[in-house]
Parts: structure tokens; C-alpha cells; sequence
């Protein structure tokens, strides 16, 4: 069993993790777009992006590049490494991305938030695996001696994004949509989580 295997339900019954639909962020302030990403996005626009390998090379990848600069190299960005939290309960495999704070280590250090690219194009298909993954980024900090509050994920199918927040025995799953065309919001959101374990991890 893989992250991408579970569903909800195994979750709450392996795990005792259940699930709620709730508001995620308030007062978020939105961030200016910059030429390198302007230009990054305009360029993908021209382009055939049909698979998933196509949106995390031409939507995501640009999107995270930016934040990691706007924040000083604060996270590093693991694509498509295994994070491996509890194989005996299967609580292990590839993650599309894991934001991680950078310590300059080889090996992923203290994961704060992971990206799943939406099957399909379908988001409610992303969310148990992201559901899986951000359980198992916990698991992972605490064997390393890093006990967070809240782990965050996201599901995306580039133009779509939806927040979700571990904390506790919940996954809050983010009433609201963000959306590539208001890109300026999305960045905001993101520098809002950003901003949360700048303060946590300090």
C-alpha cells in the first residue's frame, strides 16, 4: 500500500484521522507577481500542457521557484522523492512535491507542506493521497524530532488549487478554491504558510 491507495475512510480507520470541510485562511494578503514568473506563466499558456509532468514542469515548478526566492531559500522542493514515514502501515511513496525546510541536508529535513498534481484533472481525486502524505510528514518530523502543530498540503491541477491543514486528528479540507488566474491570491496563501512555520521553525 501507497499514499496514492488510501481512501478517507482507511484513514479514519487506520488512523483515526477524519476529515471536515472548513475555512482555512483569512486576511490574506495578496503578492505582486514578478517578471520571471509573469513570463514563466505566459510561456506555459503557449504550450500543450496535457499531463500531469507537463503542469508540474510549466505551472507548479515556477510557482514554487518563486516563493523559495521571495523567502530567502527558507524550504528546499522535492520532486517526486519517496518520503518514507511507516512502511509497515503504508505510510509510504513518491510525492510530486514536498516543501521542506532547507538545512542544506541530502536527505529530506522537517517536510511542511507536500503538492499532489490531481489525477485526471480531478481534484477530489488528489485529496485522500495528500491526505496520506501530510499523515506521513508528520510521522517523518517526529521520528526526527520535529513536532509541528499543523502539517499543510495541496492538490492541484495547475489552474485549481485546494489548501488543506493537519492538526490534531483533522484533515480541514479548504472551502475555498484559489485559482492560477488570480495568482496574486494563491501566492498569498502560500506566504501565509510560509510565513506560519518561518515563525514555528525559527
Amino acid at each position: 500500500m501507497a499514499y496514492s491507495d488510501f481512501t478517507l475512510k482507511q484513514l479514519k480507520t487506520n488512523f483515526g484521522i477524519s476529515n471536515k470541510i472548513g475555512k482555512l485562511f483569512k486576511d490574506i494578503e495578496t503578492q505582486a507577481i514578478s517578471s520571471f514568473l509573469s513570463e514563466a506563466l505566459t510561456l506555459a499558456e503557449r504550450l500543450p500542457v496535457r499531463s500531469e509532468k507537463a503542469r508540474s514542469e510549466l505551472i507548479v515548478m515556477p510557482i514554487l521557484l518563486e516563493l523559495m526566492k521571495r523567502n530567502e531559500h527558507f524550504f528546499t522542493i522535492y520532486s517526486g522523492d519517496t518520503l518514507i514515514a511507516d512502511k509497515s502501515k503504508g505510510l509510504s511513496g513518491e510525492c510530486d512535491f514536498i516543501l521542506a525546510k532547507d538545512v542544506g541536508t541530502f536527505d529530506i529535513n522537517t517536510p511542511i507542506l507536500t503538492i499532489v498534481e490531481a489525477k485526471k484533472n480531478d481534484i477530489e481525486i488528489g485529496v485522500p493521497q495528500c491526505a496520506a502524505q501530510m499523515l506521513g510528514a508528520r510521522i517523518y518530523n517526529q521520528d526526527y524530532g520535529s513536532k509541528l502543530d499543523k502539517i499543510y498540503g495541496c492538490v492541484t491541477t495547475g489552474d485549481d488549487w485546494v489548501f488543506m491543514k493537519l492538526e490534531g486528528d483533522t484533515i480541514t479540507v479548504d472551502i475555498n478554491k484559489y485559482y492560477l488566474g488570480k495568482i496574486e491570491e494563491l501566492l498569498g496563501v502560500f506566504q501565509k504558510i510560509i510565513d506560519y512555520y518561518k515563525h514555528q521553525l525559527s
